[in-house]
């Protein structure tokens, strides 16, 4: 039995400027999932509030919002067989001395110390947060 679903992907403005986009894209295809949409854009802050609303108020959320609108973000939207799990098994750990090799953050990403927000990637973490942030990010897509 196969559980097809979709979720969004973010290479975020570290992973942009250091063209890791591209690495990001050939471990995703290579997990075999397919690439349902992709958009290169700045996000502007009223965006980047409504994609992070459940960590407004805490001590993170400015330096995290700031950090996001900071450059271009590419925009993923991938489909395929347990891909919200599997993505993030592909990413790894959210701290990147931490992450495992072979995984993305913890080949690629930096550890810049204490509340770092610079892990090169976002991934949804369920259906529910999937469904939100893809229409957040792509309002034009439709759910099928």
């Amino acid at each position: 039995m196969t559980t097809s679903e979709r979720s969004l992907v973010l290479v975020k403005p570290d992973g942009f400027k250091r063209g890791l986009t591209g690495e990001v894209l050939r471990r995703i295809e290579a997990k075999g999932y397919r690439l349902v949409a992709l958009e290169i854009r700045t996000p502007t802050r009223d965006l980047l509030a409504r994609h992070y609303a459940e960590h407004e108020g805490k001590p993170f959320y400015e330096t995290l919002l700031g950090f996001m609108s900071s450059g271009p973000v590419t925009a993923i939207v991938i489909e395929g067989d347990q891909c919200i799990a599997g993505f993030r098994s592909l990413a790894g750990a959210t701290d990147p001395t931490k992450a495992l090799p072979g995984t993305i953050r913890g080949d690629l990403g930096r550890d810049w110390g204490m509340g770092s927000t610079e892990n090169v990637v976002h991934g949804s973490d369920s259906p529910e947060s999937a469904a939100r942030e893809m229409a957040i990010w792509f309002p034009d897509l439709s759910a099928g």
